[in-house]
């Protein structure tokens, strides 16, 4: 099981695996994909502001389907007691994505370079 952060699966949506270095393709193809439910919410921001073209919903139906993308279903309490601690940034969405693939004892995929410095499952390279 490997956690996907919120650009991971908008790219995964869009098509975009060029986008993925080898290891990370690699790792898509292979593990069961799962995505912290902050990461809908996420992508329905972006929709919102007009930064993406389709709703959360879209994105993630069509993630369940293509590539059996499944939602993390830890308790929100668990993950948000464990993203107080997570102090490397104020971004709440990165905090809970983060917090939420620790909770599970799981790597998450992230380009996010400070999300790689501090939680050392993060994969990329």
């Amino acid at each position: 099981m490997i956690h996907l952060d919120t650009h991971v699966a908008a790219w995964l949506y869009a098509g975009r695996s060029d986008l993925f270095p080898p290891l990370v393709r690699t790792r898509l193809e292979s593990d069961d994909l799962v995505v912290s439910p902050t990461v809908l919410l996420e992508l329905q921001r972006l929709y919102e502001v007009g930064k993406t073209n389709e709703s959360a919903r879209t994105v993630i139906a069509a993630l369940q389907r293509i590539l059996e993308v499944r939602v993390c279903t830890l308790s929100f309490e668990s993950v948000a007691t464990a993203s107080l601690a997570f102090d490397f940034t104020r971004d709440p969405f990165d905090r809970l994505i983060t917090a939420q693939a620790a909770v599970a004892e799981a790597p998450l995929i992230t380009k996010d370079r400070r999300i790689r410095e501090f939680y050392a499952r993060a994969v990329w390279e």
